[in-house]
C-alpha cells in the first residue's frame, strides 16, 4: 500500500488537487481518499454527499470523510475506558473528576486524528494507494509530530512503571503476601513486569507508534505540498517544509496551483524562492486555474483537470527527493 498526503495552507487547492489525483489513480489503482480537514468539501468537489459516511465513486475509488468531533469523542471514551479500567484501585481519588475535564485537553483532535490514520492503514488492506486530505498547516504538524513526541514520553514512562514495580515489590513484602500482591483490600498489585497491566499497555503503544513513524518515514509515504503564487501561501509554505524536514517526513513533489497568465512573473517568484529554500531537487508542477472551475454554473467537474498528476506522484515513490 502506497500512503499519500496532501498538504499545504488553507485555500490553496489542496483538496481539489488530492482528488484529481485520487480519481486519475483509480484508472488503474484501488484507491482510498479521506478528508482529515474539519472544513470538508470532498464530497462537494465529486458532486456527491457524504455526511461522514464512505461512499463508492466509482469501482476503484471510494470517498471517506473523517467526522473530527466524533472521532475525538471516540477516542476520549475510549482512553477513559482503558483509564478506569487500569486504575479502578484508585476510586478512592474519585478520577472522574478529573476524566470529565479531559475532553478539554490540548492534543485531543491530533490523537483522534493520528488514531484515525493509523486504523485506516492498518485496516485497509484491499486499497493499492489511500491519500489523505489533511487540515491546514498548523493542525497538520501537530498531528504527524505526535508519533515521534510520544515514543519519547512513553519511553520515560516504562522507565519510570518499571521503577513503581520494583517499589511496590519492596513494599508488598512488608505490607501483604509478597507471592500474590494481595493488599487488605482484596486487589492484586503486581509487582512482576510482564503482569503489570499498565507496562503491557505502555509497551504497545511504544510498538504502534514506532511502526507508525517507520511508514510515515518509510518509502511507502509521500507527502505533496500546494502552494498558490502568491506571497501569504509563500510564508506558510516555508514553515510547512521546515516542519516537515524537522519531523523528517517525506516532502516529495511541489504544486504551484492555480497559475495563471495573469500571475505567472509571482509564480516564477515564489518558485524561486522555494527552491532557494532548499527544494532545489524538488520536481514541481504547475497546474492552471481553468476558466470553467471559476464559473459555479459551468457544472465542470472539479476533480479533472488537464495535468497528468498521477504519474508524478507514482514518480515520487521511485525518487527520493529528500
Amino acid at each position: 500500500m502506497k500512503i499519500i498526503f496532501s498538504t499545504g495552507k488553507g485555500g490553496v487547492g489542496k483538496s481539489t488537487l488530492a482528488a484529481a489525483a485520487a480519481w486519475q489513480l483509480s484508472q488503474h489503482h484501488r484507491v482510498l481518499i479521506t478528508s482529515l480537514d474539519p472544513a470538508h468539501n470532498l464530497g462537494d468537489i465529486f458532486g456527491v454527499s457524504l455526511n461522514g459516511k464512505r461512499k463508492a465513486f466509482s469501482n476503484n475509488l471510494h470517498l471517506d470523510e473523517v467526522d473530527l468531533k466524533k472521532l475525538s469523542r471516540d477516542y476520549l471514551n475510549r482512553e477513559i475506558g482503558v483509564l478506569t479500567d487500569t486504575y479502578k484501585y484508585l476510586q478512592v481519588l474519585n478520577l472522574d473528576n478529573y476524566f470529565s475535564v479531559l475532553q478539554y485537553s490540548p492534543g485531543i483532535e491530533e490523537y483522534a486524528l493520528l488514531t484515525s490514520i493509523e486504523k485506516t492503514i492498518q485496516h485497509e488492506k484491499d486499497f493499492d494507494i489511500v491519500i489523505f486530505d489533511t487540515p491546514p498547516t498548523g493542525l497538520t504538524l501537530r498531528f504527524l509530530a505526535l508519533p515521534r513526541i510520544t515514543i519519547t514520553w512513553v519511553d520515560r514512562l516504562i522507565q519510570i512503571r518499571k521503577r513503581i514495580i520494583e517499589k511496590r515489590h519492596t513494599i508488598q513484602k512488608i505490607r501483604g503476601n509478597p507471592e500474590t500482591g494481595k493488599e487488605e483490600s482484596g486487589i492484586v498489585l503486581a509487582y512482576d513486569e510482564s503482569d503489570d497491566d499498565v507496562l503491557k499497555r505502555l509497551n504497545q503503544l511504544k510498538r504502534n507508534y514506532d511502526n507508525l513513524t517507520s511508514l510515515l518515514e518509510g518509502p511507502d509515504c509521500s507527502i505533496f505540498m500546494v502552494f498558490n503564487p502568491d506571497l501569504l501561501s509563500l510564508r506558510e509554505s516555508q514553515r510547512l517544509v521546515d516542519g516537515l524536514g524537522d519531523l523528517n517526513l517525506p516532502l516529495r513533489l511541489l504544486f504551484d496551483n492555480k497559475v495563471t497568465s495573469e500571475n505567472t512573473a509571482m509564480a516564477d517568484t515564489v518558485e524561486k524562492t522555494l527552491r532557494s529554500g532548499g527544494l532545489s531537487s524538488f520536481p514541481l508542477m504547475r497546474i492552471s486555474l481553468l476558466h470553467e472551475f471559476q464559473d459555479a454554473g459551468s457544472g465542470a467537474a472539479l476533480y479533472n483537470i488537464n495535468e497528468d498528476i498521477a504519474s508524478a506522484i507514482l514518480s515520487t515513490f521511485n525518487n527520493d527527493g529528500r
